[in-house]
């Protein structure tokens, strides 16, 4: 299953969610883009959005508007469809609607993986090799990983320093998987002072010693955070 996080409100991109990509709303433009892989629900937090997702033919949950991360929402989102425990579920950022189906289709392999090992804790997402130039973009969040392709950090600034002059970067993509069960546990955890200090809820995970298994995979597509990144997607995939 794979549930689209969704909120209204944008500090940097009032409404982003809702802004016209080709002659359909980023989110409608997301769910239609993976619809094909499994069934798409998407999670918001306003009437206007379960209104749109409503008027394509997308299915829809409301959900809190107090959560303060995507990955809480899509937890509420399974518990009221009432996902069984060890089920996948992917979580597709809203403001990704150029994702590859081949980047979702290689993370489900992952995860079928990590539940045939019997993992006590699935969790995984993708990155790509990104050049010297993008890693400086704090917008785009930058993941080192261990020699078993754990994450070990993920940064806004770039990582690892390059004091050598030989040092690679590599980007984060925001899909995360996760089983129903893994999912409740993440949710479960207490906020971690590196979470508030990056906003970035993965570190959640990392801080109280859970692993995130990562997947590098070849990707164009980006997440939309500005207005700027709306135009530049638009030019480079022609809508």
């Amino acid at each position: 299953m794979i549930i689209i996080p969704a909120r209204l409100a944008s500090t940097r991109f009032p409404e982003k969610v809702l802004a016209d990509i080709g002659g359909l709303p980023m989110v409608i433009r997301t769910a239609k883009r993976v619809e094909g892989i499994d069934r798409v629900v998407v999670a918001c937090d306003d009437e206007k959005i379960l209104d749109i997702c409503a008027q394509y033919g997308v299915e829809a949950r409301l959900t809190s508007t107090t959560h303060k991360s995507g990955t809480d929402r899509i937890n509420e989102c399974a518990q009221i469809i009432d996902v069984p425990d060890d089920e996948l579920i992917i979580n597709v950022q809203a403001d990704e609607p150029f994702i590859e189906t081949e980047v979702l289709e290689l993370l489900i392999e992952r995860l079928n993986e990590l539940k045939k090992q019997n993992a006590p804790f699935i969790m995984a997402s993708c990155y790509n090799a990104i050049n010297t130039e993008s890693a400086q973009d704090p917008n785009l969040v930058k993941v080192i990983t261990d020699a078993d392709h754990n994450a070990i950090y993920f940064s806004r600034s770039p990582i690892p320093f390059n004091r050598s002059g030989e040092a690679n970067y590599f980007g984060h993509i925001g899909i995360y998987g996760f089983t129903k069960k893994s999912l409740h546990d993440f949710c479960a955890l207490g906020e971690a002072p590196l979470e508030d200090i990056e906003k970035l809820e993965q570190l959640r995970a990392l801080y109280h010693g859970k692993k995130i298994s990562m997947i590098k995979v070849a990707s164009a597509g980006f997440g939309i955070d500005t207005v700027e990144d709306l135009e530049r997607a638009k030019k480079i995939f022609g809508v």
